[in-house]
């Protein structure tokens, strides 16, 4: 008995010591039995590898950076060494690190030295055309360093040409795949890339072709389901969600390809504080930038299914320190920027261009938001001032400067404005000349087709946010409960109020002067802003014509070749904005100061919240004629409709009544 006693004491004494360990290594009780997955991911990173100033949840903060993420993952694998960590993709193209994409491949790099297991690719990857892509993948393989996988399911090869087979053949040395499968704690998870519609549209420079992204992803399935042994299905989408569900890729995904278990939804930017729910399948986003980490864990459920446990997105604040190590294969990339790239402007990516004191909009006020935003004035004012002290300036003046929202990519906070802040506000794109960044074109339009412009951003923008046109030297009204087209109450030109007129954004009187419809005017915009002008043409099978021209009236064939220069270079727009930036006054101290005249809106984009008839429908332009005509065409046609109908119901019911007649 004494002997039982003795036993059953040791085995509690065990019992409870088991239960400690147990509690101290993070793990439960109701989890023990159970098949789980800690999960760590990332998308839209931008090639924000640094840390940055920006806006985060309305607090001016320290954010983001690689060496904080590392801190992030390696807590967590002090819970789980096998916490499977994936990206979205647009790991490029953001920041000044994007400047030496095809020598150093940066991105790819130190995420392979973070342990990422797989990476899909976005729509910016191809920002530096096929020839970039290239060089960049094979950058990346020759460095001999440890790689994320890079899987893309969608592609579509069956018509390659010359540049698709270059561009497969980087695939091939790099080892993309439609697929791979990897094992994080005994459960075998096949981890799926695809490429979607949105991502391709805002890929201009993008030779390949892709399959339909929900398609291509069940087929995917299925082939993975006929050949591998797997517990769970997840999917690396460069899709995105959107508010409208018919547009929502991965929401579509998701309810199509119901056997997926999940879907880390990148290139919307979409930042989900709980998971999106389709059936077993869940959708996950943590924004962009590397703002956040998302993290979470997986556990498997009756039938071989999954639910997700202890979902959060981990902000990168000042709070988490950085991870030394990755902290010095940062500096090493950055004294490449500087010596290959911010030379040739006589710069360096730290140094101060002004001190501000201001609160600017966010990229996502421009977006939300649709008023005057002084981010916008800013930088179309900036557009203005860089071309008319460019060198070599022909002596025509700017007329208009416009920024469109979608290539705004930052914002400024109060403190100091450095070399790549304004980088990081502005840093899309590749020029003709083979430098990164998008450089400034000239073009001319109508009277006529600038009021259009005013009209499609006042009626059409709501449906494509990133459309949003800021200005400089053009001020107009809109009342957005008129009808569509016919929004735009005022509009005219100014003199006084751009970068020239206001060095240092001094300020001064304003000249209003009227458009005149068949006058040409000189407009400039940034190189990706000016093809997409000619797209509205197209989009609106005519309706709506914008049609870019020369100085001499002609069409502009190539936009290439309106290029502005500065010297022998051509003028980067976001060069333009540092060298306006630079010019403000100085302050006491010798450093140049944003002017008060930023902390305040112009007058350059007047909402008119006006809903009496007499503000509806006075002075009614083309459009609204049309529009009023088609439906009082359509009203007539129901009218004449109900007409007919009403006559055949009498005439049944007579016929039916005579008939009746007849019986009696």
């Amino acid at each position: 008995m004494k002997k039982r006693r003795w036993l059953g004491r040791a085995f509690g004494a065990l019992a409870v010591i088991w239960i400690l360990a147990e509690a101290f290594s993070g793990r439960s009780m109701a989890a023990e039995g159970e098949n789980r997955v800690s999960i760590l991911f990332t998308h839209d990173m931008h090639s924000h590898i640094n840390s940055f100033q920006t806006v985060y949840k309305g607090e001016d903060v320290n954010i983001g950076g690689f060496a904080r993420i590392q801190t992030i993952i390696d807590r967590q694998r002090e819970k789980d060494p096998e916490t499977l960590l994936v990206d979205g993709g647009d790991f490029s193209m953001g920041s000044l690190f994007q400047t030496v994409y095809e020598t150093q491949a940066s991105e790819l790099r130190l995420m392979g030295a973070m342990g990422y297991d797989a990476t899909t690719f976005g729509n910016h990857e191809f920002d530096f055309r096929s020839e970039g892509l290239e060089n960049m993948l094979y950058t990346a393989v020759g460095s001999g360093e440890e790689l994320p996988m890079l899987l893309v399911c969608n592609v579509d090869w069956t018509e390659a040409g010359e540049e698709q087979e270059e561009i497969r053949a980087a695939f091939e040395e790099y080892g993309v795949k439609d697929y791979e499968i990897v094992e994080k704690n005994g459960v075998r998870i096949a981890l799926i890339g695809v490429f979607g519609e949105d991502a391709f549209a805002c890929a201009p420079t993008c030779a390949l072709s892709f399959r339909n992204p929900a398609e291509a992803v069940a087929e995917t399935v299925e082939e993975i389901r006929e050949k591998e042994d797997v517990d769970m299905l997840v999917c690396l989408s460069h899709c995105g969600t959107n508010e409208d569900k018919k547009k929502s890729e991965d929401e579509i995904i998701a309810r199509k390809v119901p056997e997926l278990d999940l879907i880390i939804s990148g290139h919307s930017h979409t930042t989900l504080e709980e998971p999106m729910v389709y059936g077993d399948t869940y959708i996950v986003s943590a924004g962009e930038y590397g703002k956040a980490v998302g993290s979470l864990s997986m556990v498997e459920k009756e039938g071989g299914r999954w639910r997700i446990e202890d979902y959060e997105l981990i902000p990168t604040t000042e709070e988490i320190p950085g991870d030394e190590e990755i902290k010095e294969k940062i500096a090493a990339f950055e004294e490449t920027i500087d010596e290959d790239y911010l030379s040739l402007f006589g710069y360096t990516a730290d140094q101060v261009l002004a001190h501000n004191e201001y609160a600017f909009s966010t990229v996502q006020d421009l977006e939300q938001l649709h008023t005057e935003h002084n981010l916008g004035n800013l930088m179309a004012d900036a557009y203005i001032y860089a071309v008319e002290t460019a060198e070599g300036y022909d002596g025509i003046p700017v007329d208009m400067a416009v920024v469109p929202s979608g290539t705004v990519r930052d914002t400024y906070v109060p403190g100091d404005i450095t070399v790549e802040d304004v980088y990081n506000s502005f840093s899309l794109g590749i020029g003709k000349d083979g430098v990164p960044g998008y450089p400034l074109i000239s073009v001319y339009l109508t009277g006529k087709e600038l009021k259009t412009a005013a009209e499609i951003d006042a009626s059409l923008t709501d449906y494509m946010k990133t459309a949003r046109l800021y200005m400089s030297g053009m001020h107009m009204t809109y009342n957005p409960h008129r009808l569509i087209l016919n929004k735009v109450t005022d509009i005219y030109l100014t003199k006084g109020d751009n970068g020239l007129a206001l060095p240092g954004g001094s300020g001064g009187s304003v000249e209003r002067m009227e458009l005149e419809d068949d006058k040409l005017y000189r407009v400039v915009a940034d190189l990706y802003s000016g093809q997409m002008l000619r797209a509205v043409t197209d989009m609106s099978y005519g309706i709506l014509s914008l049609e870019p021209k020369n100085a001499d009236g002609t069409p502009v064939a190539d936009f290439e070749d309106c290029i502005v220069y500065d010297g022998d270079m051509e003028l980067k727009a976001w060069a333009g904005i540092a060298k306006y930036i630079a010019s403000f006054e100085a302050n006491a101290d010798g450093v140049a100061e944003v002017p008060e005249y930023y902390a305040s809106p112009q007058g350059r984009k007047n909402v008119e919240d006006a809903k009496d008839i007499g503000s509806l429908m006075k002075n009614p332009n083309k459009y609204a004629a049309a529009i009023v005509a088609v439906l009082i065409l359509a009203i007539a046609l129901l009218a004449a409709l109900l007409i007919v109908m009403i006559k055949l119901v009498k005439k049944a019911a007579a016929a039916l009544r005579e008939k009746q007649n007849r019986k009696g």
